[in-house]
């Protein structure tokens, strides 16, 4: 019982998948950061109130706290932006300039000609309206 546990934990998986959750949550911990010292800050630069966690109003003595709602709204959208601006649109236009060089690869479907289907290049009739191709 003890050999399958063992296995299991050291099957590939299972430590990428470790040092997947550790990394992020470091990487958490530091887009945490830059959006709670550097973005924010400059959003209340800007608009003049960083916090509003203050606003509430109350119902039938019932207090609701919108404002905390409200941060952590922004706090995501920053958060989001963040990742998006400084990770995606970089990670992307990298891997772009990698593969510019790259010769694409020979197809491997066509299209029918009778109901723009996508088919396998080697078909000599359509699966889905059963017309008959040319070769």
């Amino acid at each position: 019982m003890l050999a399958g546990f063992k296995k299991f934990l050291v099957r590939g998986n299972v430590v990428d998948l470790a040092v997947a959750v550790v990394i992020g949550a470091a990487f958490g911990a530091v887009v945490t950061s830059f959006v709670g010292n550097i973005l924010t800050p400059l959003i209340a630069a800007i608009a003049g109130k960083p916090d509003f966690s203050a606003f509430s109003f109350t119902i039938n003595g019932s207090k609701i706290l919108y404002g905390t709602f409200l941060n952590a709204l922004i706090s995501f959208v920053l958060v989001a932006i963040a990742v998006y601006f400084f990770i995606v649109v970089p990670m992307n236009t990298f891997l772009a300039r990698l593969k510019r060089g790259e010769i694409p690869p020979d197809p491997t479907t066509k299209k029918c000609p009778e109901c723009l289907s996508e088919i396998p290049i080697q078909a000599r009739k359509c699966a889905f309206c059963t017309s008959s191709l040319s070769a």
